[in-house]
């Protein structure tokens, strides 16, 4: 078995982001030389996430709008209490999930038609990372 490991780093202008990955994924997963495997692509910051789906700018302001209902930024999280205030950054993040695994076939990701692979920045504004690992032979 061969793996990769890279690392994406973001820098958001804004404390909420969402960033389509997909290319710099795939470009990792070729460097990779490996054919049948797959790749897990992994926020490595609790107040960001990972997920798969449709690539449609609509789509993507009704899934803000959606986690802004769920978990909406306030003051008066007890997780504030220690001097944070990112108590909804927290909560998004468990909503979407920190990371993702997609199949690798034939030196490709092994994606759906219209699936895309985003990184979402909750708590932005400062340096964050994401690894990317592939696996396989």
């Amino acid at each position: 078995m061969k793996a990769k490991t890279e690392y994406l780093t973001f820098a958001t202008r804004n404390k909420r982001e969402y960033h389509d990955i997909t290319d710099q994924i795939e470009d990792v997963v070729g460097q990779s030389g490996i054919a049948e495997g797959m790749v897990l692509v992994s926020a490595m910051h609790i107040t960001a996430g990972v997920w798969v789906n449709d690539h449609e700018e609509g789509l993507i302001a009704d899934i803000d709008d959606w986690l802004e209902t769920l978990a909406p930024f306030k003051k008066n999280y007890r997780h504030h209490n220690t001097g944070e205030t990112n108590g909804d950054a927290h909560l998004k993040s468990l909503l979407v999930g920190h990371e993702v695994i997609v199949p690798v076939t034939e030196g490709r990701l092994d994606l759906g038609p219209w699936q895309r692979v985003y990184y979402a920045e909750f708590d932005g504004q400062r340096k964050k990372r994401v690894i990317i690992k592939v696996m396989g032979e």
